[in-house]
């Protein structure tokens, strides 16, 4: 009975699941088409007034990011890739250490340091007796660029290195037999090569970076991001939201775009060479040359992780001296890891039962919108809250009498919800990339010998999807409990998590109680970041 609910009876609850996850973004589509003057006066009036500032803000935010993380990843690719030098094989995963970092922890640590009142502009003051500011408020757009490129660029480290170490090493070898000098190998041969994978992981850093409320908001940036939760909070129109999210949305969409293609052309890689092998060897570097090598490799790696960590343990020795509760703290893990928790396995379980379906029933309907809840994690969390939140609205203005707002606001079902529509989408990547190197032999081999789909799926493809699903539920884990502008506002009333008091004490100046979530969250990072630092080195 449960294999035929399975193979027909299923295939229309998981279209129903679908439909739920994808129907935020739908939604938001759909606001342009309805009538209100309002909502098209509000938008009239912000377009005449701060919405070209909105506009602005974001574009030269994510070009000053995107230059950032393409310099700083790229450099470093490069660098440990092809070169040998002093430091290199610690620094070859360590560089991925920044992704362990939620942006705007990193900004909470450099505020409390580096501003006037900081201890380091205090110690300045006091040995030299000067009372200017030694440089401008890190709380500007200039402080926002850094702070998202000393956190963003291990997408371009990452994705370059995986193409470098894949082709540019062997072709590097044959340039220098035919005469060419080490700067025109790396410049004609190596960047050509990784220039789709740069592609791809700025694309990605620009998407994490208009998804961000917590350093615009702490940082007081007027951006994109901002007016959404302006135009909702503040001027209380939901409709003018949604047509604002779509904007921002379209702009992520581009990106996405630019991303996809970008990794689609990574694949006319040839075969893998083995870096045991004489021409895959990098060039040794000595002296003067490889010393200087590592400390610019060094660099990023200091001040996107180290130093933001060692700021944050400086500061718990405050808390000796100030009203902290311990308790308190227990329970905000609590309510982060179950919730992460709780969410994880609803996404691994809703990506599996997707991809299992797309394998087996090819050409259901259902995929048309398991590609819309593929692109949920492109889209930002102010957009997914706007999303979410329309729905509802719209269920309690047509019965009033049945409270359907305080079943998902009062409750974590709104934000579940939320956290579904956009994490599903790293899940079912993972599952979906490990159902691509299952060859369908297996598949057809089953059924000649008698076996259904829910027989194929439960003793061929499950065992060897384990892996990668519990990788999926790790990520998934994570990425839920650093999310903090869904949590931000769908949250219950008393129910705070790791990410939300991190930003309120920060907000509040409480920097020395700030950096105990901090440091959780940082904790909880790493978990993924070594994983993915252990395949590097296996390579």
């Amino acid at each position: 009975m449960f294999a035929n609910w399975v193979s027909r009876g299923g295939a229309v609850g998981l279209t129903v699941l679908a439909a739920l996850l994808a129907l935020p973004v739908l939604v938001l589509v759909g606001a342009w088409w309805t009538p209100d003057d309002q909502a098209w006066a509000l938008l009239a009036e912000m377009r005449a007034t701060v919405l070209p500032d909105y506009a602005m803000t974001s574009v030269l935010l994510c070009v000053g990011v995107a230059l950032g993380v393409m310099v700083l990843g790229l450099f470093c690719a490069v660098a440990v890739t092809l070169f040998d030098f002093p430091g290199r094989r610690v620094l070859e995963w360590a560089l991925l250490l920044p992704m362990a970092l939620p942006a705007y922890v990193v900004a909470y640590a450099y505020t409390d340091f580096l501003q006037y009142a900081g201890p380091l502009q205090t110690l300045w003051r006091g040995y030299s007796g000067a009372t200017a500011s030694l440089w401008p408020d890190i709380r500007s757009l200039w402080g926002a660029v850094l702070v998202f490129s000393f956190t963003l660029y291990p997408y371009v480290y990452l994705l370059a290195r995986t193409a470098l170490l894949e082709r540019a090493a062997h072709l590097m070898e044959a340039a220098r037999l035919l005469g060419a000098s080490t700067s025109r190998r790396v410049w004609q041969v190596a960047l050509p090569l990784a220039r789709p994978a740069i592609a791809a992981g700025t694309a990605l850093a620009l998407m994490e970076t208009l998804a961000d409320y917590g350093v615009s908001s702490y940082f007081g940036i007027q951006t994109f991001t901002a007016g959404v939760f302006k135009a909702w909070l503040v001027m209380d129109n939901r409709l003018a939201a949604a047509q604002l999210a779509t904007l921002l949305m379209g702009f992520v969409a581009v990106l996405l775009w630019v991303e996809q293609r970008a990794q689609a052309r990574l694949r006319f890689a040839s075969a893998r060479i083995s870096r045991t092998s004489l021409e895959s060897r990098p060039v040794r570097l000595g002296g003067a040359m490889g010393l200087t090598m590592g400390v610019l490799c060094a660099l990023p790696l200091l001040l996107g992780f180290v130093v933001p960590v060692l700021i944050l343990l400086a500061s718990l020795s405050e808390l000796r001296d100030l009203e902290w509760s311990w308790a308190r703290f227990g329970e905000w893990t609590r309510t982060s890891v179950w919730l992460a928790a709780g969410t994880a396995g609803l996404a691994a379980l809703l990506a599996l039962l997707l991809a299992a379906h797309a394998r087996l029933f090819p050409r259901s309907p259902t995929q048309a919108l398991t590609r819309v809840v593929g692109l949920g994690y492109a889209v930002p969390g102010a957009v997914i809250v706007v999303g979410v939140l329309w729905p509802i609205g719209w269920l309690q203005a047509r019965a009033p009498e049945a409270g359907y707002a305080a079943w998902f606001t009062g409750t974590v079902l709104a934000l579940v919800w939320a956290y579904l529509v956009r994490f599903v989408a790293v899940a079912l990547q993972g599952v979906q990339s490990a159902y691509a190197r299952l060859p369908h032999s297996l598949d057809e081999s089953a059924r000649t010998l008698g076996q259904g789909e829910w027989a194929v799926f439960r003793r061929i493809h499950l065992p060897l999807l384990r892996r990668p699903l519990a990788v999926a539920l790790l990520l998934v884990m994570v990425d839920t409990m650093k999310e903090l502008p869904a949590t931000l506002v769908l949250r219950p009333f008393n129910t705070d998590t790791l990410a939300v008091m991190a930003y309120q004490l920060a907000r509040d100046e409480r920097l020395a109680e700030a950096a105990v979530p901090s440091l959780a969250l940082v904790v909880v990072g790493l978990i993924p970041v070594l994983l993915i630092a252990r395949s590097l080195r296996a390579r």
